[in-house]
């Protein structure tokens, strides 16, 4: 299903920090399960990691940067739809593909959700569903519901259950909070793909970028709950139109690199 307006977003390296220092996974983008043209795409992740001289791991399955949230203490957040999909990973079970996980990113716990295959390119990124905020607090995407059930209320509804019926991997209940999406009426033209997802944020340094819109009611609402949770930071909108018309975010087309820790003396 290629489109005329493409942009380098979910191919680059997964950066993670283990006892090698920062490293640099490559999910061997296939194209969101070969939905466009990935012949250079898929080469993304190893050239950067090569640019940056940062040692690269080869994952054993196939995924995006978008496909995994993880909150740094052993919990990592997946959706189903997205990686245990046959236009990915058509071999492998998802006990496999958790296997796998769990040893790429050091995780100790995987919590699935359910997700929605084939209705935008993607396939459900879990990183348009949920993030971590900070320990044990989850923003979760609720779904415009205004014209009753369909199969993003359902899947909120889904990863609702999952996270008020678990814990992360230290045994904390989850605290969730609802990052409504805006009204798709006060929105205007919109691509078929559209992504209207506050959750898919960027973490900078001194600054949380977040999507602006257009409903006014739902972006004020958003920049609120999101600015009560990175009080250091300042929350900065941004129109991004061209990128949601075509089903990305402002966390789809970066990739954040983590500091490197600083040894500590004995």
């Amino acid at each position: 299903m290629p489109t005329d307006d493409l942009w380098m977003r979910d191919t680059g390296p997964t950066f993670v920090q283990g006892p090698k220092g920062i490293e640099g996974i490559d999910l061997h983008f296939n194209g969101w399960g070969g939905k466009q043209e990935h012949e250079h795409d898929a080469k993304v992740a190893r050239a950067v990691l090569k640019y940056a001289g940062v040692p690269r791991i080869d994952a054993p399955l196939v995924g995006e940067g978008g496909s995994v949230e993880v909150d740094g203490h052993g919990t990592l957040l997946v959706t189903e739809s997205s990686l245990v999909n046959p236009n990915r990973n058509p071999d492998l079970s998802r006990d496999e593909i958790e296997n796998s996980l769990k040893n790429l990113v050091g995780a100790d716990k995987v919590i699935w959700f359910k997700g929605v295959k084939g209705q935008d390119i993607t396939d459900y990124h879990v990183d348009g569903l949920a993030r971590f905020a900070e320990d044990g607090v989850v923003l979760l995407s609720r779904a415009w519901d205004g014209d009753g059930p369909d199969v993003w209320t359902r899947a909120y509804d889904q990863a609702r259950g999952v996270l008020e019926n678990t814990t992360d991997a230290r045994g904390r209940r989850f605290e969730i909070i609802d990052l409504p999406e805006p009204d798709p009426a006060r929105l205007g033209r919109r691509g078929e793909d559209f992504l209207g997802s506050y959750a898919n944020y960027y973490i900078a340094n001194d600054a949380i970028l977040i999507p602006r819109f257009g409903d006014r009611k739902a972006d004020q609402q958003a920049a609120a709950v999101i600015g009560d949770l990175y009080p250091d930071r300042e929350v900065v909108q941004l129109e991004i139109h061209t990128v949601a018309e075509g089903g990305g975010g402002i966390h789809c087309a970066t990739q954040q690199q983590p500091k490197a820790a600083e040894s500590s003396s004995s």
